[in-house]
């Protein structure tokens, strides 16, 4: 019985998953992206719910400042990014959406998204 332990001593703990939850403005924004940027956001949520924000990384996600992270969406039609945060019970909050058209994320966005968390938290 110990040997069968040890052989199994490798194995993951499972965990309550991960969940992501879009707030209301922030849908709308989504909705208004391009199918292609829309298509990659859902990828990058199904990533984030399945393997945990930890172990997903760029190309997919970043830190931002505090606690805002973005989904870095990237397609045919352009580049948009979702500015999210992490809340209680392992719950990912998409906070504001947004298409980018400079190399930095702007102060606006972030306020903005600042503002939601507040509000969804």
């Amino acid at each position: 019985m110990g040997r069968q332990m040890q052989a199994n001593s490798h194995l993951a703990i499972i965990s309550d998953p991960w969940t992501v939850v879009i707030h209301p403005l922030a849908e709308q924004e989504l909705k208004a992206l391009a199918p292609d940027l829309q298509a990659r956001f859902v990828r990058i949520a199904e990533l984030l719910e399945a393997f945990g924000p930890q172990h997903v990384g760029l190309p997919h996600i970043r830190p931002l400042e505090n606690k805002l992270w973005e989904m870095r969406m990237i397609g045919r039609d352009g580049i948009a990014r979702a500015l999210y945060a992490a809340v209680h019970a392992r719950r990912l909050v998409v906070l504001h959406v947004f298409v980018k058209k400079t190399q930095t994320t702007p102060r606006k966005a972030i306020t903005t998204a600042h503002q939601r968390l507040e509000t969804a938290a």
